[in-house]
């Protein structure tokens, strides 16, 4: 099922992220993880691919799984930051052959080695590059492309971002995923802004429950998140404590749905970090929302 066509049905639903391991002896585990998301019913599941490609070998084999053992829609990520063209080619083709039908065109996220590098010579800089080799390959997948609903790190302004945006959804994406953020108002305003700039595919925000204290560093290092006054004191008062502060989290993203579902959004995306009992909290919490047997 092409993802359009859960976002045009009009229900409320939720959709997990879960990411593929590392290493071989980790499989079994992240497998076993992601069949327990895959039994909450979510709209879709998507499959990360790692920074400079680092786990590229596992995500389409995670996605097939998903897809044809578990009967969930699957939407495999891919990226280009470390690829040749050649490479991309094939790994579409690979895509084709396993029934992928929906596909997240991504740069891809930097390794320290490459944030020096002179990258004017390589085969890709930005996902738009990728996003149009997708689409010139005849290949016919939904794509699917990222925002930042407080801007891209690398943009000198929202209004440049938003630009490049639009070339990306010019080029071919179908939708959008947000980036994670912990404050709705700033989606909102996003929403606003591209709107105005003619930008009209559909939008679904990412929630990251934080439920542990070490995730607020990496979540701020990796997106740049601005975090709300009323979220600091809600780790600060529960941080030292796990069990709370996972309450706590769960809590807060949940909150931040049931917002988005009361002012129009229908699909969120959760980033679920492999974790199906958060994933179940959250889905739980929700089930009347969403029409769900507890």
């Amino acid at each position: 099922m092409k993802l359009t066509d859960v976002f045009q049905s009009g229900k409320l639903s939720l959709s997990f992220e879960v990411f593929p391991p590392k290493t071989d002896s980790s499989f079994d585990s992240v497998r076993a993880a992601t069949e327990e998301i895959a039994k909450l019913q979510p709209s879709f599941m998507s499959v990360t691919y790692g920074a400079g490609g680092g786990t590229s070998r596992y995500t389409l084999e995670m996605a097939k799984k998903i897809k044809h053992e578990c009967g969930v829609p699957t939407l495999a990520h891919l990226t280009c930051v470390s690829s040749t063209k050649e490479t991309v080619r094939q790994r579409i083709r690979d895509m084709q052959e396993a029934g992928i039908e929906n596909v997240m065109a991504l740069r891809g996220d930097l390794t320290p080695e490459m944030m020096g590098q002179d990258r004017s010579q390589w085969p890709y800089r930005h996902a738009v590059e990728l996003i149009r080799d997708i689409r010139e390959s005849g290949a016919d997948f939904c794509i699917g492309g990222a925002c930042y609903p407080e801007i891209h790190p690398e943009s000198a302004n929202q209004k440049e971002d938003i630009r490049y945006l639009k070339e990306k959804v010019d080029a071919g994406c179908s939708f959008l995923t947000t980036q994670m953020f912990f404050d709705n108002h700033l989606l909102y305003n996003f929403l606003y802004k591209i709107r105005e700039a003619g930008i009209t595919v559909p939008v679904i925000p990412g929630v990251m429950p934080i439920t542990n204290a070490n995730q607020v560093e990496r979540a701020i290092k990796l997106s740049g998140s601005f975090m709300p006054q009323r979220f600091k004191s809600l780790v600060d008062k529960f941080g030292s404590s796990p069990a709370a502060m996972k309450q706590a989290g769960i809590a807060y993203a949940t909150d931040q749905i049931i917002d988005l579902f009361a002012n129009g959004i229908t699909n969120v995306h959760v980033y679920s970090m492999n974790k199906p009992d958060v994933a179940q909290k959250i889905r739980d919490n929700l089930s009347d929302l969403l029409g769900l047997d507890v």
